[in-house]
């Protein structure tokens, strides 16, 4: 490896996903936001992380079933971050432009998601 970060050469699953990418650029999006409100921030942040964690937890499943089912576990985390940087920019506590980054990004995951969870 050259990059502490990202593996060059990985056999992982969820590292040939193109949906873990997109939830990780979720992740980045809602960081970026910087939300003032703490509890907000925190909220917006664990779900953004939940998103990408079940997405690479259902890559690594076997059954049809199972990956499906946690992969759904992961587009209810995707909408739940995506809410909570509209709340904090309805609030005041985070612009409209970065809700708006992090609602193309959510899409975008969120229609992956969809997808694999049938």
């Amino acid at each position: 490896m050259t990059d502490t970060k990202t593996p060059t050469r990985s056999r992982l699953p969820h590292h040939r996903l193109v949906a873990y990418s997109a939830a990780t650029e979720l992740l980045l999006a809602v960081r970026a936001a910087d939300i003032r409100d703490p509890k907000l921030r925190d909220q917006a942040l664990r779900a953004a992380k939940s998103a990408c964690l079940n997405t690479a937890e259902a890559a690594g499943r076997v059954s049809a079933a199972d990956k499906a089912r946690v992969f759904a576990i992961a587009r209810g985390e995707c909408v739940e971050a995506a809410a909570a940087v509209e709340i904090a920019a309805l609030a005041d506590d985070t612009t409209a432009d970065a809700a708006e980054t992090v609602i193309f990004a959510a899409n975008r995951l969120y229609a992956m998601l969809t997808g694999l969870a049938r």
